[in-house]
């Protein structure tokens, strides 16, 4: 949606497109978008249903009872989100303030929902044990990861809404006097990237000294791969490919974290 500027594909309205129920004769922008809501829409039909699911099966005050609850509840907040985006005009080529810091919270939401889906998921295995311990060095890495998840939405909008023709023009960019605060924070990503990755790395390592953990291997593996995902990123000058891969890293990469803090 952002990277291709497909915000404003519905114009300033919403639920409607364009003031129409459904798009006719829609551009390429508009049939992005429409299609995004649809989507949307087919998601919380599916996570209802799976909260209806989880009453019949579970009893009042279980864990996965509680965490598809707290799925649906996310759904709508990523909704509404979505909807103020559109409402307030944080799309197209607008550089607010407010655009990066509703970009923020609706990324941050994302993440929530994907941890309570799966999470969902993790309460209503009995073929997965659950530990009562947790340990202060995984469970830390969570708030790191939607720290460096954010600075990450924010260089990405930087990249969107101040493209580069080469790596000299956009470093030159980040550090020109008259540069947008956005590219200014820009910079700020890779850093974070790079400390998050190695701490990521190093609390699954201390998991896997103490007990064998696929997940603690799972996110071990992912937190290198997001590293050069992020190196490619940058070298290509951010294109809509690689930006949609480097995204699919960190929310595998947050699923990982997630269980590893329930399991360790």
């Amino acid at each position: 949606m952002r990277a291709s500027g497909s915000g404003a594909g519905c114009g300033s309205h919403w639920p409607l497109c364009n003031g129409e129920v459904v798009p006719v004769a829609p551009r390429i922008e508009t049939i992005i978008e429409f299609t995004h809501r649809m989507m949307s829409g087919v998601a919380l039909v599916a996570v209802v249903a799976l909260w209806l699911w989880s009453r019949r099966n579970f009893s009042l005050g279980d864990r996965a009872r509680k965490m598809a609850l707290a799925s649906v509840a996310f759904l709508i907040t990523e909704a509404l989100l979505g909807a103020g985006l559109v409402l307030f005009n944080y799309v197209d080529k607008d550089q607010s303030v407010g655009r990066a810091f509703y970009l923020s919270l609706h990324l941050i939401n994302t993440l929530l929902l994907l941890g309570a889906l799966v999470l969902t998921a993790w309460y209503s295995s009995h073929a997965i044990p659950i530990r009562a311990g947790r340990s202060r060095l995984v469970v830390a890495a969570l708030p790191i990861a939607l720290l460096v998840t954010v600075t990450g939405a924010i260089a990405a909008l930087g990249d969107t809404l101040f493209p580069a023709t080469s790596l000299a023009q956009g470093l030159h960019q980040d550090f020109s006097g008259a540069a947008s605060f956005l590219l200014r924070l820009r910079v700020l990503h890779p850093v974070l990237a790079v400390l998050g990755a190695l701490y990521f790395a190093g609390a699954s390592v201390a998991v896997l000294r103490s007990r064998h953990s696929l997940i603690a291997i799972y996110v071990l593996v992912l937190s290198l791969a997001q590293l050069c995902a992020g190196a490619i990123n940058i070298l290509l000058l951010a294109p809509i490919w690689m930006q949609i891969t480097h995204l699919l890293l960190a929310d595998s990469l947050w699923l990982g974290l997630v269980l590893l803090a329930v399991e360790f």
